[in-house]
């Protein structure tokens, strides 16, 4: 009943403070005389209220006190009270001063007026707290109230429990804080304690907890791990608040504070790079990034709008994609100067017209088709694009004397079993073998490559590739999918029970390439740390959890089978790879077998004819006899391994 009554006039509250001020100046005046009504002056008294009322009319207007919600008093609104009551009781004060000067008795005694603006500052604030407070005791006796803790007792946790306070529609009731620090032991904020994080299993017990609301942005993610874990067991739902840059005038609203995602908790330890080494490298220069208009090629875009760099180029064949970027990079970054331009990396002409024209100190190559099921179906444009499109780029980047060539790879070119992996892999011996030849013989082009004059050539460029896993939340990815699929009501489908993945996010992935491609001096392979590998099926269970529902129960998990080409465990080495640390713990050089320009460019040009003439079986042959490791998986191509 209470929740339905509609905010309180402000007229009602101005009426109500004026009243209080009133009874306070009475009750200044009685405590004065010691409660002896027979020596009070009514003359003197109906003068000075009075005079008290239209002083306190003014700065009251003036002040606007009664502008706020009372429901929802805060700080703010008590200072904004204490300013008027000092205010209006320093005017009569003047007053008096000024009767005084002249000669005459003060209007009211001294004494009267601290006592006057001790009580009515008391009783302003009293009736408003207990306002509040009435409305929180009712808003908590809903029997749907749902009971939660807030995890982090630090200024995130306070802004998380009073923006739950003056929503009224929200039937959530606070029961404590928990935190990991002991200092803060025993304490408590507005009325609420905080407890012993370590004790968090008997709290929930204890305290017949619903939820948990994660309200620090310091947990280490293991401990965090672990702490959802426990909930999860219990069946305690979790959520989070959101981080302080996108709150709404310093304040958190109930619809950011959402459920946790299973990406909050496959974050590792915060990747730090040499920004001042990277920025000094960029500075002033001219880069140019393939499918800038992806899930990778975009957050190297905005990694690199951090940088003082010339000009960004962002390059893709996808206009509405390609367009979005732009409009968000405009928008979001002041004074960079972003090109967008539409072409294709197999168009030479195209990109001939690009690299001529705008001519880039650094190329960042993350353009390529990367779904392992539609590039076993359709190989000859895998090849297409991610042998053909690397080698055109590369060679370009040759000609016009770019500075570094950095390829984005990937951890499936490592024993691949499909067609995507496979022409990844060959990707990476291309520029591998053009970097070593390039910088051991000036005149490689002088077989094949005849739109390349020898006199063209400048001999600097330095090729760089990256090998990483998985990323969170890219295009067609795991976790997208499922998220969709648990939207729906399910099924998630799982292709194994046993299939692992190695997962990144893409922020981090997009850091250390760029950490990378700056360290690297040429012909480098460079493999990633991606910490352990996750089971799928483990992944789909939690998530699951997180939505607060229950798996095979309200969601069904499925097994779909391998998808073609498809492995049970992604590796980022061969059997015959092994790796050299750098100064970065997250980077690794892959030592990985050097192959001869002359016959893998003999080789590419009749994999590449085979790919134009859109013949998939002789493509995938030669990949093969390229690639001596790839043996195909779940494929109709295991039939060439066979006969192999």
């Amino acid at each position: 009943m209470f929740n339905q009554i509609n905010i309180v006039p402000r007229w009602i509250i101005f009426t109500l403070d004026l009243t209080i001020c009133f009874v306070s100046l009475a009750i200044a005046y009685l405590i004065k005389r010691n409660f002896d009504l027979s020596t009070l002056d009514y003359l003197e008294f109906s003068r000075n209220v009075l005079i008290t009322t239209v002083i306190s009319t003014l700065v009251f207007i003036v002040v606007k006190t009664f502008s706020g919600i009372i429901r929802y008093t805060s700080a703010q609104d008590s200072f904004r009270i204490l300013y008027a009551v000092i205010v209006s009781n320093g005017t009569f004060f003047l007053i008096n001063m000024g009767f005084v000067a002249f000669g005459n008795h003060a209007l009211i005694p001294n004494s009267v007026l601290v006592i006057n603006g001790l009580t009515s500052f008391v009783m302003l604030i009293t009736y408003r707290v207990l306002v509040k407070y009435f409305f929180m005791y009712i808003k908590n006796l809903r029997l749907d109230t749902v009971r939660v803790m807030i995890y982090g007792a630090g200024e995130a946790g306070v802004a998380t429990k009073r923006t739950f306070d003056h929503d009224p529609n929200v039937n959530k009731m606070i029961i404590a804080f928990v935190d990991d620090d002991q200092r803060k032991m025993g304490k408590t904020i507005d009325g609420i304690k905080i407890l012993d994080a370590r004790n968090l299993i008997d709290l929930i017990v204890k305290h017949q907890l619903d939820e948990i609301i994660f309200a620090s942005y310091t947990i280490p993610s293991e401990r965090k791990e672990q702490i959802v874990d426990v909930c999860l067991e219990n069946g305690i739902k979790v959520l989070n608040i959101p981080p302080p840059n996108v709150w709404t005038d310093g304040k958190i609203q109930t619809t950011q504070i959402k459920n946790l995602n299973i990406e909050d908790l496959l974050n590792r330890k915060p990747i730090h790079i040499d920004i001042e080494g990277i920025g000094a490298q960029l500075q002033n220069k001219r880069i140019l990034i393939t499918g800038a208009a992806g899930s990778i090629g975009s957050e190297i875009v905005r990694q690199l709008a951090k940088f003082d760099v010339g000009l960004i180029i962002l390059c893709d064949q996808s206009e509405s994609a390609l367009h979005e970027l732009y409009l968000e990079m405009t928008e979001t970054t002041k004074n960079k100067n972003f090109h967008a331009f539409i072409g294709d990396v197999r168009d030479e002409r195209r990109m001939e017209h690009l690299f001529s024209t705008l001519k880039p100190h650094y190329v960042y190559h993350a353009g390529a088709y990367k779904h392992v099921p539609l590039m076993e179906d359709n190989a000859c444009e895998a090849i297409k694009t991610n042998v053909l499109g690397t080698k055109t780029i590369a060679d370009k980047a040759v000609k016009y004397g770019v500075q570094k060539f950095v390829m984005i790879s990937t951890d499936k070119a490592v024993n691949p079993t499909n067609v995507m992996g496979a022409s990844k892999r060959i990707a990476e011996i291309y520029v591998q073998s053009l970097n070593n030849s390039l910088h051991n013989n000036n005149h490689i082009f002088s077989n094949g490559l005849s739109y390349i004059n020898e006199l063209d050539v400048k001999p600097i460029t330095k090729f760089i590739t990256t090998r990483f896993g998985n990323v969170l939340g890219s295009n067609g990815s795991v976790i997208p999918r499922f998220k969709q699929q648990i939207e729906k009501g399910g099924p998630i489908t799982v292709t194994h029970p046993e299939i692992t993945r190695y997962f990144m996010t893409i922020p981090e992935a997009c850091r250390l390439v760029l950490e990378a491609g700056c360290m690297g001096s040429g012909g480098e392979i460079f493999v990633f740390d991606m910490g352990k590998s996750v089971k799928i099926i483990d992944l789909a269970k939690k998530m699951i959890l997180l939505a607060g529902l229950v798996p095979n129960q309200d969601i069904q998990i499925e097994y779909s089978g391998l998808r073609p080409g498809e492995k049970l465990f992604e590796e980022l080495l061969n059997d015959n790879e092994n790796t050299m640390p750098t100064h970065h713990e997250k980077i690794m050089i892959g030592k990985v077998r050097e192959y001869a320009f002359d016959d893998v460019q003999k080789q590419i040009y009749n994999l590449i004819e085979h790919a134009q003439r859109c013949d998939d079986l002789q493509v995938v042959t030669n990949m093969k006899a390229l690639v001596k490791e790839f043996k195909s998986k779940n494929s109709v191509f295991e039939s060439l391994d066979i006969k192999n």
